[in-house]
């Protein structure tokens, strides 16, 4: 009997094991298909407190909604995989929506959005072991770096701690590295070619060994200078989306970028999760063909 959205609540209070179950019997597939290309779908944002979408302060706290959204994603051609906090994945799981997709774990949660302690994004996720008995695909982690906060250090050895778990467990790992900066309160990521590059370059370096690693990069202001950022690092490389205020130039940005030689990929979540105009489904199969 098919699982449904609504029998969710039920399934995990009578059947918690069924989550493991659906895991051990999941079809599994290589991390790059035959395209030789990525398009992940996230929806990470809730765990950390990051619930609005436009004009919309809680669009994603409604789970069902989301889900749906995710599982509109998840059936279009060409869409790889999800990138998720564990409750999402695992819902998914019990969805039965997983199958033949990459699954990637995000690890660090604890920086919660507009908290005081933002920076100190601990790992409060996934860890290499539940990614590996889950027999999940990959992990992803945030590293938000403030040169005027010392707790910055100790995020970067938390970090290279995670990049050496998961070589061990032979499990990718994309990281998503930053410049950041407190600006009127809010932590500001700077998206300049030189703050990008920076990035890039002590991301590249941490950890035992870096086979494992790849780099979840912003596009930056001007997608011209991408190029010169990412001869930076060898590593393999994908784009992030984040929430965009015009769809048709991020598009554009992303066109651009995508020609670049250690580029393979997209993870993109809000903008084709909550398009500002048009359907889930024409957001996604645009953001495909770009690939």
């Amino acid at each position: 009997m098919s699982t449904g959205i609504s029998d969710l609540a039920s399934l995990r209070a009578r059947h918690p094991e069924a989550i493991t179950e659906a895991a051990a019997r999941r079809a599994r597939r290589p991390l790059l298909g035959d395209s030789g290309r990525l398009m992940i779908v996230a929806a990470d944002h809730p765990a950390r407190g990051a619930l609005g979408v436009g004009d919309r302060a809680l669009a994603m706290a409604d789970r069902a909604d989301l889900l749906e959204r995710l599982c509109v994603a998840l059936s279009r051609p060409g869409v790889d995989g999800v990138l998720a906090t564990a409750d999402i994945l695992e819902d998914l799981l019990l969805l039965g929506v997983l199958e033949n997709k990459v699954v990637m774990g995000s690890m660090n949660r604890g920086g919660l959005s507009g908290a005081a302690f933002e920076l100190d994004d601990r790992f409060t996720g996934h860890r290499a072991q539940d990614l590996t008995r889950l027999r999940f695909d990959a992990g992803k982690l945030l590293l938000r770096i403030d040169y005027d906060d010392p707790g910055s250090l100790t995020t970067l050895e938390s970090t290279a701690r995670a990049i050496d778990d998961m070589a061990a467990h032979r499990l990718p790992l994309f990281v998503e590295p930053f410049i950041s900066r407190r600006l009127g309160g809010r932590v500001v990521n700077d998206l300049s070619p030189e703050a990008v590059t920076r990035s890039v370059a002590i991301a590249s370096g941490l950890g035992g060994t870096s086979a494992y690693t790849w780099l979840k990069l912003p596009v930056t202001r001007d997608p011209d200078d991408m190029a010169e950022v990412l001869e930076t690092s060898t590593l393999p490389t994908v784009l992030l989306g984040g929430e965009v205020d015009d769809q048709e130039a991020a598009y554009e940005r992303w066109r651009k970028a995508l020609r670049l030689p250690t580029v393979q990929g997209m993870v993109v979540g809000r903008s084709l999760l909550y398009p500002a105009e048009g359907s889930v489904e024409t957001a996604v199969d645009t953001a495909v063909g770009l690939l």
